[in-house]
């Protein structure tokens, strides 16, 4: 357990919530199970973010989906990185991928996939989609897959 909580420094303590967009806050640990293909699966029903023209509030539900390689996302910096969305201006499609994009970064995942549910504004809603599986890997031809829906 030592080695755990060496890699983890925000468990236990106060917790301080950044006013802008913070990569630096998420944090990994090691998969106890590398050798076997799971899922894990977040959902943050209270995602919030501004319109990078209007400064208006969007609100969405993020769902995060991912099969863990060496290393995993600490949930408790999940949340912490994604309340930083909350002033910082970006388009839903945007917010999305930039999420991918920082999970990828921070964990090498054999798979993941993110989905915003962003609330109606102005009579429409908008679900982005985004997926990356590891190049030349079954992990990639599931993301191909799921991307064109036959999954």
């Amino acid at each position: 357990m030592k080695e755990l909580k060496d890699q983890l420094t925000l468990l236990g303590g106060k917790t301080t919530y950044r006013q802008d967009y913070a990569p630096e806050v998420l944090e990994a640990f090691d998969n106890r199970h590398p050798e076997r293909d799971y899922w894990v699966r977040f959902n943050c029903p209270e995602f919030t973010s501004l319109c990078p023209i209007t400064g208006q509030p969007d609100f969405a539900e993020i769902r995060i989906s991912y099969i863990p390689d060496v290393k995993m996302v600490e949930s408790k910096s999940l949340k912490l990185y994604l309340f930083s969305f909350r002033n910082h201006g970006a388009f839903h499609e945007d917010c999305v991928n930039i999420i991918l994009d920082d999970l990828i970064r921070l964990m090498n995942p054999k798979y993941i996939e993110v989905t915003g549910y962003f609330t109606p504004r102005g009579g429409i809603s908008i679900y982005p989609y985004a997926n990356y599986g590891r190049p030349d890997t079954k992990y990639a031809e599931l993301a191909e897959r799921r991307l064109m829906g036959r999954e």
